[in-house]
């Protein structure tokens, strides 16, 4: 059988034996080299086409495999990196295109095998950084929670390679002035994803920065800063303490209610003012010198149920700041601090509903858009229900009694433009505490605050707030046919403007006006029935405060910053009313009556600040500061905790302004990778102007209050210290004050120093919190702290059968030391993307130790001539649980 064979291979060999061997030669040298070509041809030269519009690196990465076929590897960091690209590729190879993709990135890449490797590449940065630049340029714009549109406040934004940096103002807005080129921000806040932020500048660039809730911290790999949260170690400002919410959920409290006051006592140079007790002493000053804001206005009183839970629903607030006498020039009024809360904006992304459920308290958040991304409101509210229990009581008084408070947190906030955004927010809060139809007192708060933040350009904002407080109480006393009504109000109208000027890379000057008008009702007495007493009104008082303030930060150089400015205050009494001459007894020895409106007397007092940081390098540094505070309203009370029945009285001729002028100098050092915190503060507070009470004096007088006061001068000192564990498990910190506060006052204590009211030699706090698993969180403190200073009696005698007891020096004893121990844990229920769940459980006083309340001397009952005392106590164990949800 014949086979038919393909006739191409020797027609094939016939052509090439009839080219001329040299042609051939060439041919065959040109086929050699195009093989070689094929065969040395890498991962970067392969061409192909791609379009990628601002996508993250990782998706990117994908996409550029599946179009040209070549695989990457990358470790975590760029896995996790929220840099975008956006290129458009035609048939360029693949080196050409990571070039340019890269280019204005911290990200360099090789060839590794048939694989790129994409890697950090820190020394781009550097590099770029020493680059010579034809100008400067500024970014600015707002930081917002991805989630939930809420603007953050106290963002760290650093530039990536260079000492360079700025935070965002209490309204989000943030302004960097930076060289022309390209930059990579580096942005972080607590309870946020950390971002690498590219940035081109040939301009002035508007930049507005999301950032994702509840996510890691950018690994050390990739940031060679410190960690959301950190101190800022650059920056002058002292005496200064930052919480988040999410910082102080785990905290056990009473009952199982978070209270933001009662965190802030567990920081050094923060005391109790007493357990039951809504009242805080700073660096040796009395509970009225602290200045409290709730979205900007003043809160007068702020506790509930007599001082055993504070006026600050949690669930309605977004940052606490709180000043130990170095405040800003912004803030002015009292002399020891400014507890600067704000609320929530609230939700302007998607709808959502909190709360919680516990023993005697139960709460509710709403919070979601009105126009989406643009408006949004929130509204959150709380109830006590221990009066319901008291209906269970056999007591018949009890029965009828009630015992309960609630407030109302509402906001609203409008997106007007690129430039100007609106705020409207208030509180109401009310406390009821009465028995059967004999007494009762009621008492609370209401604020209103309308603000303006507008942004004139890249280096301007400002804010204008108009403001309105009010405090009032009503004390009721039945006594068969017979009743009295006591009422007391303060009242404030306030009007604010600050700007911030960002002006250039070294200097940001801040400064503004405020006036504020008052209105004081010390006192009315309404009464009936036959008991003889007469309704009377003491005369209120009225008074017109005004402030302008300027206050410059210099970044002299890359590790000395200064901040330096003045506050300039006016505080103008206004009639109607008498006022009054006084000699030494306090008796009235001549008046003066005013008209409305007219002028009495005016206080003007230039109040001057300044503060210097020097950093001895990236994880260290030393402050010091020097600040004088005016204060023109005062607190006149009867007890060393306060009550709702304190008296707020205003400067008049007769009671000056106190003023405080306090030196601190600090170290401060980040150690174990930022892990750790160590801070250690000391001060020296100058006081003019203090108040006390004369041996024997009525509070509830109906002659003029000034006739019941002396007047002196104090001091305070003491040395603050603060180690802090910042990640990890276990967090928490440990706090110890070691100060001592004095006053000289002539007609007291033989005019000799003595001790103030608010006197404590030792104060430690030890908070610790474990994360034990994703279920199960557990926390812990333990406080103690030097008994308060008290005066006991040093004698007594009997006069018809009837004991008086006579003192002698004034706070020259002390309560017993207070110490206590905290247990909490929380219980993870259910955790989806939609609803969450947990369970909170808290013991108080965990070892039940009876802390003495209250001391006082009694006869003995068997033989008169021995005296005991009596000591009573509030709490000892108090098991508390707590249900929270969100959906």
């Amino acid at each position: 059988m014949k086979t038919n064979r393909p006739a191409w291979p020797s027609m094939l060999i016939c052509e090439i034996t009839r080219i001329p061997f040299r042609t051939a030669l060439c041919m065959l040298l040109l086929l050699m080299m195009a093989v070689s070509e094929a065969q040395a041809q890498g991962p970067l030269d392969k061409p192909f086409t791609i379009s990628i519009d601002n996508e993250p690196l990782k998706q990117s990465l994908d996409k550029i495999t599946a179009a040209c076929g070549v695989r990457f590897t990358y470790n975590e960091t760029v896995a996790k990196s929220t840099v975008k690209v956006s290129l458009n590729a035609k048939n360029q190879p693949l080196g050409d295109v990571l070039r340019k993709a890269l280019a204005l990135h911290p990200f360099s890449f090789t060839v590794l095998d048939n694989e790129v490797l994409i890697k950090y590449d820190e020394t781009k940065i550097k590099k770029r950084a020493a680059a010579p630049a034809d100008g400067k340029y500024t970014v600015s714009g707002t930081i917002k929670s991805k989630q939930t549109g809420e603007t953050i406040i106290g963002v760290s934004i650093r530039v990536a390679g260079v000492n360079a940096g700025t935070s965002s103002n209490e309204y989000g807005f943030y302004s960097l002035t930076l060289p022309a080129g390209n930059h990579e921000l580096l942005v972080t806040a607590m309870g946020q994803k950390a971002a690498v932020v590219p940035v081109s500048l040939a301009g002035n660039l508007r930049l507005n920065i999301e950032l994702e809730d509840n996510a890691q911290q950018l690994q050390e790999v990739t940031v060679k800063a410190a960690p959301a949260g950190a101190r800022d170690l650059a920056s002058p400002q002292m005496g200064v303490e930052h919480l988040s919410i999410q910082e102080t959920k785990n905290i056990p409290v009473l009952l199982g209610e978070r209270d933001v006051i009662k965190t802030i006592q567990l920081l050094p140079g923060i005391k109790s003012a007493g357990e039951g007790s809504g009242g805080f002493f700073v660096r040796g000053g009395a509970t009225d010198q602290n200045l409290i804001l709730l979205d900007e206005a003043p809160v007068y009183n702020a506790s509930h149920l007599l001082g055993f839970f504070s006026t600050f629903n949690s669930d309605a607030i977004k940052n606490i700041n709180i000043y130990k006498g170095d405040m800003p020039a912004q803030y002015g009024g009292r002399l020891s601090s400014v507890l600067d809360i704000k609320m929530n904006d609230g939700n302007n992304q998607k709808f959502g509903v909190s709360g919680g459920i516990g023993l005697i308290a139960a709460r509710i958040n709403a919070e979601g858009p009105i126009q989406k991304g643009k408006s949004s409101f929130l509204i959150s509210a709380r109830r006590t229900y221990a009066d319901a229990f008291l209906a269970l009581s056999k007591d018949s008084i009890a029965k009828k009694s009630q015992l309960y408070f609630y407030d109302l947190n509402a906001k609203a906030n409008y997106v007007l433009g690129d430039k100007d955004r609106l705020f409207v927010s208030g509180y109401f809060g009310k406390d009821v505490l009465k028995a059967a139809d004999i007494a009762g007192i009621n008492w609370g708060n209401t604020t209103a605050t309308l603000r303006w933040n507008h942004i004139f350009n890249s280096q301007l904002f400002s804010n204008t707030s108009l403001i309105y407080s009010n405090y009032d109480y009503k004390l009721n006393i039945k006594q068969d046919v017979n009743e009295y009504n006591i009422y007391s109000q303060i009242r404030d109208f306030n009007f604010k403007e600050d700007m911030q000027w960002y002006a250039g890379g070294k200097n940001t000057i801040s400064f503004g006006v405020n006036s504020i008008y008052h209105t004081i009702k010390p006192g009315e007495i309404s009464a009936t029935g036959n008991s003889g007493v007469i309704s009377q009104s003491l005369q209120n008082r009225y008074a017109l405060e005004n402030a302008a303030y300027v206050t410059n930060t210099w970044k002299v150089t890359d590790r000395f910053t200064l901040t330096y400015g003045v506050r300039l205050s006016a505080f103008t009494i206004l009639g109607s009313g008498d006022y009054y001459d006084i000699d030494a007894d306090g008796n009235i020895v001549g008046s003066k009556h005013y008209t409305s409106g007219q002028e009495v007397k005016t206080y003007v007092n230039p109040e001057p600040r300044i503060a210097a940081a020097f950093q001895l390098n990236d994880v260290s540094s030393i402050k010091a500061s020097y600040a004088r505070n005016a204060q023109n309203l005062h607190l006149i009370s009867n007890s060393n905790s306060g009550s709702p029945t304190d008296k707020w009285v205003a400067s008049t001729n007769l009671i000056k302004p106190e003023i405080a002028d306090q030196f601190s100098v600090g170290y401060y050092k980040d150690f174990n990778e930022h892990n750790y915190e160590f801070t250690v503060e000391s001060y020296y507070k100058k006081l003019q102007n203090q108040i006390d009470y004369r041996n024997g004096a009525n509070v509830f007088t109906n002659q003029p209050i000034e006739t019941q006061l002396l007047f002196g001068k104090g001091r305070s000192y003491g040395a603050e210290f603060l180690l802090k564990k910042k990640t990890g498990r276990l967090s928490g910190w440990i706090s110890y004050t070691l100060s001592k506060s004095e006053r000289m006052i002539d007609g007291i204590n033989n005019n000799q120093w003595y001790n103030a009211r608010q006197d404590r030699t030792h104060d430690i706090a030890i908070v610790a919190m474990y994360k034990a698993s994703e279920k199960w969180t557990f926390s812990a403190n333990f406080v103690y702290y030097t008994g308060d200073a008290v005066t006991f009696p040093s004698g007594k005698y009997q006069v018809d059968g009837v004991t008086y007891y006579y003192y002698t020096n004034r706070n020259a004893d002390r309560m017993p030391a207070y110490h206590r121990l905290d247990l909490g844990a929380t219980r993870q229920l259910k955790k989806t993307a939609k609803f969450q769940s947990d369970l909170t459980f808290s013991l108080y006083n965990a070892y039940g130790n009876p802390n003495a309340y209250r001391i006082f001397f009694r006869d003995n009952k068997t033989d008169a001539s021995r005296t005991e005392a009596v000591r009573t106590t509030l709490f000892t164990f108090v098991p508390s649980v707590t249900y929270n949800f969100k959906f």
